[in-house]
């Protein structure tokens, strides 16, 4: 196999010079560099990790702890999506991905921190799981430098779409159509969770919405079938809502199916919106209504940031950055008109 000498030979430089070359560093021509490069990679050069691991105390390798609830892996349409977009970040700056064993029924399993130690990790990023798992929050306390998508911990990197705006913003949208009976079909407890919650109740309040416990359903993420029940719990009401917003796109699929069971037509009948942006549900019939998440970004700036935490410790700012996402306005909620009810609510503002 080449090595560093053979390939400054053949290029009339120094073993300095190529070293810098394929370590991308910034003191020598791009002229040179592309040349160097090329010359090696015609010479079957292959760089010695473990030698450059001793030298650079890095092993350029990232750990990437996923764990959903639902088990559907690397189909989960959100986090694949941020995913795939750390990766090729990642990688691009010379890193290599490699997921954390998550499985417990290992009798020889070793802790998230352990396995991070033995494959020597640079560094980690955790999506998608437990946050209140010991063994998690071992692993974020530790000096491995990690970041977090969707959840924040006190002193370290997050990355978080703006759940807040996300749904204030879809709600404002629904309630502009004229619909007054709006209910909310929010997923099992969590950060993003939470934050939902409450951006729905606080833009209701200030846009003067009432909105009954009755209207308040809890379904999991990404379970098409929770949310079927709860649906059909809404339609049962004695006044069922006008417009249902669902955990999420994925789990949206269950809401319809209960709603057209019933052979009720969307949204001339009820309306519907989702959370996410998803592809498959940009497909329906009609459109969905969502949020599309910039997943994109998100694993992008995920990757930028934790690689600056490994690369530049002292300089790089732990900071908590925020992503905006964007309604994504589909067919699947009606316009309705202005009722005797909304009529008597603006006769009452104007007497005010």
């Amino acid at each position: 196999m080449a090595s560093l000498k053979d390939i400054s030979k053949v290029c009339g430089v120094s073993v300095a010079t190529v070293s810098k070359a394929l370590n991308n560093q910034s003191d020598i021509s791009e002229e040179t560099r592309l040349h160097i490069k090329k010359v090696a990679k015609e010479m079957g050069y292959s760089p010695n990790l473990s030698a450059r691991a001793l030298k650079t105390n890095r092993t350029h390798g990232i750990g990437v702890l996923f764990e959903d609830e639902s088990r559907s892996g690397l189909t989960h349409d959100y986090f694949a999506g941020v995913l795939d977009s750390f990766k090729r970040a990642a990688e691009k700056r010379g890193y290599d991905i490699t997921f954390i064993n998550s499985c417990r029924d290992r009798e020889d399993r070793m802790t998230y921190l352990e396995h991070s130690r033995y494959r020597g990790f640079d560094g980690v990023m955790l999506a998608c799981v437990d946050f209140s798992d010991p063994e998690v929050i071992e692993l974020v306390q530790s000096d491995i430098p990690v970041v977090t998508i969707d959840h924040v911990f006190n002193g370290r990197m997050a990355v978080e779409s703006d759940n807040v705006k996300g749904i204030s913003d879809l709600l404002e949208l629904i309630y502009n159509k004229g619909h007054r009976k709006i209910a909310y079909i929010h997923g099992a407890d969590s950060a993003v969770t939470r934050n939902r919650l409450s951006s729905f109740f606080r833009t209701a309040e200030r846009l003067g919405l009432d909105v009954p416990d009755e209207y308040i359903k809890t379904a999991a993420y990404r379970d098409a079938e929770s949310t079927y029940a709860a649906t059909v719990e809404l339609l049962d009401l004695p006044e069922p809502p006008t417009c249902i917003i669902f955990p999420d796109d994925f789990a949206a699929f269950g809401g319809i199916s209960a709603i057209r069971k019933r052979r009720l037509r969307i949204p001339e009948d009820i309306s519907v919106a989702g959370y996410d942006g998803i592809h498959t549900a940009r497909n329906l019939e009609p459109q969905l209504t969502t949020v599309k998440q910039d997943t994109e970004q998100m694993g992008f700036v995920a990757a930028r940031q934790l690689i600056g935490l490994i690369e530049r410790p002292k300089t790089t700012l732990v900071q908590q950055i925020v992503i905006p996402g964007i309604v994504l306005e589909g067919g699947s909620v009606a316009e309705l008109p202005r009722s005797l009810d909304n009529r008597q609510e603006s006769k009452k503002g104007e007497q005010k």
